[in-house]
């Protein structure tokens, strides 16, 4: 989205003329524009098309946006121009008959979080954000200008037995593409669907054989995580349609509205399993109105992380290695990619995407073959422009760390670096010359030294799969060289780091040491969008590291990031001692003018708003 650009996305049944009418502060009509020669659709299944609106301004005779003020807009459907805002008023906050947004080249207001898990038992930080946006409705210079989700937007590894439920509905509804699937115990879709394994206890469809027992091992094994929670493979998602439904189902209610889902036969375990995770289905759901409504009024960009595709994903060399060298298993995570592509990634930066990957995404979907499949995954596994560059002020630099790692060459089983050598010098380009930046990586830069050394101990003893090892640290070169680039003269003055992952929240205040003019570095983290970590373990978790780590502990002196000056800030309300905040919600940061980070929040599900408070604190 900018002043010449417009972006849009939306799901339809079937293929139809549309137009987009644009309207001033005023609701009044400045421009309608026939979209059809901007239009990328794909036809996922017999009633469901993927359509992706890029239009030039320009080009289609429109004039610029306008910067800070409310643009509203609408989608006119057919021949009879019938008004999409006026057949789905829920897409409007009260009073208003269109949606609108807002523009503005210097950020001042930015929702950002991850980890958004349809089961996990709390409110949905996407309703909070969005009672947040609707108490704030009547004074458009206190909207949001962005909202970033940072990675793990869907679940694909960690599925509900009610989801998994409604997505094989939402298949048949839409008549979702089929697929054969080579080196499974099962030959294809159709048959998976109609396994006793389906529900519950897909483990069960891996392929047997001796020499893929490592990928039953590591990829859907369900590893035993004895400091963080494991992630569930038993219904992880398989096949394309199943990944496409999953986003129908977790960004509208409208794929919801007369969808019928009913438990299958299941045993006692399973039953049990059903009857617990229903009711946090069912309250999910009841939010999604409000999850629409946000995403349909301000403007939105994402980013991967690893539950979008599988847990763990690119996290060792050797890992990639065996989870790749698998039709099964390299299929299943194309198939998360696919999906991504096609609902996340696509309208962050259209044109990488138009110029590479039309062409193999056309064969599939206007010839669905597993050939046509293979080749498009292997299209996207050479991809290399997942990442992107905002042209704001701060800019906003966002970072893939997942398919581009500076993997080990030696001790493969070791984590690899989160972003390669060359990737590294795409970010040192994108800074290069600007006054502030907003970096987004979806894990953090600077992360809660007693985890970091907790994983370092796991990864040293050749475990690094068992605590999650997703850390910059973990990786001497990619860490070296972050640290050399945020400190370079010709980069940033101020950095703010936007991060997730790991289902806590904390900000901490850094600068680089040992430097005439010392960079300003803000990390904060937001995470979960809807997801937490087990209370009591973060409560001791958030203890010790104060208590190993404070400037007096020896430990903390034998330990030190001593190029750096850490300062954790206190979120406020929720204890004087406590620095890591465990609280479902998204992420708030207003920004001053010269694009630093002047009020930081947490905006609850629980209805609580918790800033975080500077502190004399130092952890170094």
């Amino acid at each position: 989205m900018s002043r010449r650009r417009i972006g849009l996305w939306l799901v339809t049944t079937h293929q139809t003329p549309l137009t987009l009418a644009l309207f001033g502060p005023n609701d009044e009509a400045f421009a309608q524009i026939d979209t059809t020669a901007y239009r990328t659709a794909f036809r996922v299944g017999e009633h469901a098309i993927i359509q992706m609106l890029d239009i030039d301004l320009a080009d289609a005779g429109a004039p610029e946006l306008a910067l800070d003020t409310p643009i509203g807009y609408d989608l006119l459907i057919g021949g009879e121009q019938a008004s999409l805002a006026a057949a789905e008023p829920g897409l409007c906050y009260p009073g208003e008959r269109i949606p609108r947004f807002i523009l503005r080249q210097r950020l001042a207001h930015v929702l950002h979080g991850s980890c958004r898990r349809p089961h996990h038992p709390s409110g949905d930080g996407m309703r909070a954000a969005d009672d947040w946006l609707a108490e704030r409705r009547a004074d458009p210079a206190v909207w949001p200008d962005l909202m970033l989700l940072t990675g793990d937007q869907i679940y694909a590894d960690d599925v509900a037995t009610p989801m998994l439920r409604a997505i094989h509905a939402a298949i048949e509804r839409y008549g979702l593409l089929a697929e054969t699937l080579e080196g499974a115990t099962v030959p294809d879709s159709a048959a998976l669907y109609a396994s006793a394994d389906t529900y519950g206890r897909r483990d069960a469809l891996l392929p047997q054989e001796r020499a893929n027992r490592a990928l039953r091992e590591r990829f859907f094994g369900g590893t035993e995580k004895p400091v963080f929670t494991s992630a569930s493979s038993a219904n992880h998602l398989i096949t394309l349609a199943e990944v496409l439904a999953m986003y129908l189902l977790t960004w509208s209610d409208t794929p919801w509205r007369g969808l019928h889902v009913q438990r299958p036969s299941l045993d006692a375990e399973q039953r049990e399993r059903w009857d617990s995770e229903a009711p946090v289905i069912d309250e999910f759901v009841a939010e999604l109105r409000q999850t629409r409504r946000l995403l349909a009024n301000v403007p939105t960009v994402m980013i991967f992380d690893d539950h979008d595709i599988t847990d763990d994903w690119n996290l060792t060399a050797e890992w990639a290695d065996t989870a790749y060298g698998h039709p099964f298993s390299r299929r299943i995570i194309g198939n998360a990619l696919i999906a991504y592509t096609l609902c996340q990634a696509w309208m962050n930066a259209p044109q990488p995407f138009s110029d590479t990957l039309a062409a193999p995404m056309n064969a599939l979907f206007d010839q669905p073959s597993a050939e046509a499949q293979d080749r498009l995954i292997d299209s996207l596994l050479d991809f290399g422009d997942w990442h992107y560059t905002l042209d704001t002020e701060p800019a906003v630099v966002v970072l893939d760390t997942r398919m581009h790692r500076w993997r080990r060459t030696v001790k493969t089983h070791r984590p690899s670096g989160l972003m390669d050598w060359e990737a590294l010098i795409d970010m040192q380009s994108a800074l290069t010359g600007r006054r502030s930046a907003v970096i987004v990586s979806a894990a953090p830069v600077f992360g809660v030294k007693l985890i970091e050394n907790v994983q370092k101990i796991f990864t040293f003893f050749g475990k690094p799969l068992m605590v999650d090892a997703e850390n910059w640290m973990a990786h001497r070169g990619a860490a070296v060289a972050m640290l050399q680039i945020l400190s370079h003269r010709r980069t940033p003055e101020n950095f703010t780091i936007l991060s997730g992952d790991v289902h806590y929240s904390f900000v901490y205040d850094v600068v680089l040491r040992h430097r005439p003019e010392a960079q300003r570095i803000w990390q904060i983290v937001s995470s979960g969008v809807k997801n937490e970590f087990p209370e009591r373990l973060l409560t001791w978790f958030d203890r010790l590291n104060r208590w190993l780590y404070a400037p007096y502990s020896p430990l903390n002196w034998f330990t030190k990031r001593r190029r750096l000056k850490v300062s954790p800030r206190r979120p406020v309300g929720r204890g004087d001692a406590g620095r890591l905040l465990n609280q479902s919600g998204m992420g708030y940061v207003g920004f001053d003018d010269e694009g630093r980070p002047a009020d930081i929040v947490q905006i609850g599900t629980d209805g609580q708003r918790v800033r975080f408070k500077q502190t004399t604190d130092i952890e170094t």
